[in-house]
């Protein structure tokens, strides 16, 4: 198993009937680490809240992540922030077989607890747009010069060289 860079965890039988509602707030240097393994410029700010419940021999996450993402946009290469505020809906359960609902079976129950940095780091990453553009700004390709020179004109005279393609 990997190691999360934001740990909390919550053993299920320190779950009370009622459930629990559990506000998180990443602190600088869980910060920096998640921004690192996001491959972002940034993360000034990443939190989350919780309602856990207990089901069965398992458990019942719902919430939902905000977090400000520092990206650098595709097209213009300038600085951006991005906000991210992601809905988590997630069940675990002890044994692997058991269906929740429609949407699939449950998650694995490691150890008898659920972490919830690490749900959230994990949504956090899902969430994040890998392409993020500057409002507004879109991309041109460069036009090509009529009669200019072609890019791959070199490879062509050094194929007629060589007597085309040879396996």
């Amino acid at each position: 198993m990997e190691k999360t860079p934001w740990s909390v965890s919550v053993a299920v039988d320190d779950i009370p009937e009622a459930g629990l509602h559990i506000e998180i707030e990443a602190p600088p240097a869980v910060r920096e680490a998640v921004a690192t393994l996001a491959s972002v410029r940034e993360l000034p700010r990443l939190s989350a809240i919780f309602d856990v419940t207990r089901q069965g021999a398992g458990a019942h996450v719902a919430g939902q992540i905000e977090a400000l993402v520092g990206q650098t946009c595709v097209v213009s290469l300038e600085p951006i922030e991005s906000k991210v505020d992601e809905r988590i809906d997630v069940t675990f359960s002890p044994s692997a077989d058991a269906a929740t609902s429609d949407d699939g079976a449950p998650e694995p129950l490691v150890g008898g607890a659920v972490d919830l940095g690490a749900i959230a780091t994990e949504f956090l990453l899902l969430a994040i747009d890998p392409y993020p553009r500057k409002e507004g700004v879109q991309f041109a390709a460069p036009k090509a010069e009529e009669g200019g020179e072609r890019p791959f004109a070199v490879l062509e005279t050094l194929k007629k060289r060589l007597g085309g393609c040879r396996p």
